[in-house]
């Protein structure tokens, strides 16, 4: 992770008191001029503090290549100004408009398969075209120009969730931009097809310009030319993102610059840590997907979120007060939810909670999506439960500018692993990086234990660090883990972890390849399970998905659990070793979250970690805690009796001041 903790975080321009922002996208242009004042006063009604304005407001900011109509959007800034709201100004330039791509259809992203992405959604652009970079920077400079010292503006907007259909662009534009950052990298072809391995089905390069990202071929890509096109792809993007921050930083310099990310579900194609620091603050978007874990995978999120923050407070950009429209089947939040979900978001760190959007649209993609106020108006029980958050907010307004209070326990996130372990060409395609670190995070929360979420390449000084599918490992990753086992750190990781360097090459020897030696142990092969297939573990444990041929290398090493049942029956399947003043220990099948869950309480008294819950609260509560707050969460659809402290009701949140 590139932030830096000691760097001072920038926060809203705006004057007064600390206090928790709320609020929302705002999307006036959708609306007749009569609406919006009646949208300001339902604004202060609720507790509004802030919207998000002009996201997808290009075609009207600008509606022809040589004019400009900022009348409708300097009557809303003062609107909003006059009732006390703040503005999230975007840049716009999230959808080009009609005009642009008519007349410059070169912008467009190409595909794969070589097909034009057309307009007719959003993100209808190339991250490296030279054409859309022009016209994008010409107006955010219109704009910071007019309003960068507007009274209702605390932040710039960039774009908007950068990346969300367009960060795999396979164009010419992209192909040149891709072999300029080959040459950065690398510096000569030699050390390129070294690191590619290109002696492999005869793809040594003898010129930069045969290179192409890698489009659809015959069989599988070149693994490392798929890394490097990923992440070429992410830093794309945030070239972007720079380059409309620097122009606002110049024209503006007292206004603070973010951009929604979305750090969410399966969304990991844009690296989340190594943007942050382009960021005066974190933004993150974030929506609930169903499943048994989904109230437990908004924890996750927001936890990541907060520790790609650095750990100081974040923006919660957008999130749903009840269905979104965009899942197979979208459901209605239950009462309580509404609440629960935007507090977590606080707990973890959030000192602002938005939402998509502030009037539920009546036309296009998103009129089935929910919103602040819905279809049925201002007398619904969602506006109320709008109201009465707001209300809440207000009364935690000192906790704005806290910071989270770190765990014992870490759970490492990285993203380079999970890019290059789900790839094709594999010992199994049914391997899911997040789900595993999800598993964990479950785990830990149905034994009452708080664990932080953290970049690989950030900061880590946990009692405990859970490293899931380590897979990508250079050595100096290596290197730190075995620094921190050896200062009295226990680490605990899983299969596939350690097994490629950087350049998605293999460490040599044996499996688990850069921990081997850590470990204690040595895989000559894997062993992935069939669909229908599952192992035994003499604990009373069940594994799915892999197991491992292990041997162990170190007599000093401890087996906490062997295989029952399977080719590996009475084979180690659980092995811990002392190393320093530290421990590793190596999980060599999928276990879920129950199975985690009891394997875990002997990992971790190696390090003196037990949950700061009562034993009636654990599993059934989530504990957090957040300058001198504790936020109980409940877990569960039932009322929690908390003694002293009352009673906690169902998917509800108590928040206690210690």
């Amino acid at each position: 992770m590139t932030t830096d903790n000691t760097t001072p975080r920038r926060w809203l321009r705006r004057a007064g008191a600390p206090r928790l922002e709320f609020g929302a996208d705002y999307n006036p242009e959708q609306w007749p001029r009569e609406v919006w004042a009646d949208d300001v006063r339902a604004m202060r009604e609720a507790g509004v503090t802030v919207v998000s304005l002009a996201i997808f407001s290009w075609a009207r900011i600008q509606p022809r290549p040589e004019v400009y109509d900022f009348a409708w959007l300097d009557e809303v800034m003062d609107l909003l100004h006059a009732g006390g709201i703040s503005v999230d100004l975007a840049t716009a330039t999230a959808s080009p408009p009609p005009w642009l791509t008519a007349r410059h259809p070169e912008i467009l992203p190409v595909d794969k398969f070589g097909n034009t992405v057309w307009p007719g959604g959003r993100q209808h652009w190339r991250p490296t075209s030279p054409v859309f970079r022009a016209h994008a920077l010409r107006l955010v400079r219109a704009l910071a120009t007019r309003y960068g010292k507007h009274p209702a503006l605390v932040a710039w907007h960039v774009n908007n969730e950068l990346g969300c259909h367009n960060v795999y662009d396979y164009s010419e534009d992209a192909a040149t931009a891709f072999r300029t950052w080959l040459r950065d990298r690398y510096v000569t072809l030699d050390g390129l097809n070294e690191a590619w391995g290109t002696d492999f089905w005869s793809q040594r390069y003898s010129d930069w310009d045969q290179i192409i990202p890698p489009r659809q071929a015959a069989t599988h890509p070149n693994p490392t030319q798929n890394l490097d096109f990923k992440r070429f792809s992410s830093d794309a993007l945030k070239d972007h993102l720079r380059a409309e921050r620097d122009l606002l930083h110049e024209l503006s310099p007292d206004v603070p610059v973010t951009t929604n990310f979305m750090v969410m579900g399966l969304m990991n194609t844009m690296n989340y840590p190594d943007w942050a620091a382009e960021v005066d603050f974190v933004s993150n978007d974030h929506y609930v997907l169903p499943g048994p874990q989904a109230r437990d995978e908004l924890s996750f999120s927001a936890n990541l979120t907060g520790n790609i923050a650095g750990g100081k407070p974040w923006f919660l950009m957008e999130h749903s007060t009840s269905a979104v429209n965009w899942q197979p089947i979208n459901v209605a939040k239950k009462p309580g939810e509404l609440h629960r979900d935007s507090l977590t978001h606080v707990a973890h760190g959030a000192d602002a909670v938005c939402f998509f959007q502030w009037r539920q649209s009546r036309a296009g993609a998103e009129k089935y999506h929910s919103a602040m106020v819905p279809h049925a108006g201002e007398d619904s029980a969602l506006f109320r439960s709008v109201v009465s958050l707001g209300e809440r907010l207000r009364d935690l307004a000192d906790l704005a500018g806290s910071d989270r209070v770190p765990a014992d326990v870490a759970i490492l996130v990285d993203w380079e692993s999970w890019w290059v372990s789900e790839n094709d060409s594999h010992p199994t395609d049914r391997l899911r990086y997040r789900q595993e670190a999800l598993d964990w995070y479950t785990a830990l929360l149905d034994l009452g234990i708080r664990a932080d979420v953290v970049p690989a390449n950030g900061v880590w000084n946990h009692r405990v660090v859970i490293a899931p599918i380590l897979h990508v490992v250079p050595a100096e990753l290596a290197g730190r883990l075995r620094e921190y086992v050896a200062d009295g750190g226990h680490l605990i990781t899983t299969y596939f972890s350690g097994i490629v360097d950087q350049n998605d090459q293999i460490w040599l020897g044996g499996y688990p390849g850069a921990f081997r030696d850590l470990l204690g142990i040595r895989i000559e092969e894997f062993a992935p399970l069939l669909d229908d297939e599952t192992v035994e573990l003499d604990n009373g444990t069940t594994g799915t998905l892999w197991t491992d041929r292990i041997e162990v290398t170190d007599p000093a090493v401890e087996i906490l659990a062997r295989y029952k049942t399977g080719d590996q029956a009475e084979r180690p399947a659980i092995t811990r070793r002392e190393a320093g003043a530290g421990s590793a220990a190596y999980v060599s099948t999928r276990l879920g979250p129950d199975g985690v869950a009891a394997v875990l309480p002997g990992l971790l008294d190696a390090a003196g970690v037990t949950s700061e819950l009562p034993p009636a609260l654990r599993g059934r509560v989530e504990l957090a805690r957040r300058g001198d707050h504790r936020f109980l969460i409940n877990r569960t659809s039932e009322p929690i009796d908390l003694g002293e402290d009352g009673i906690l009701e169902p998917r509800g949140v108590v928040i206690l001041r210690s």
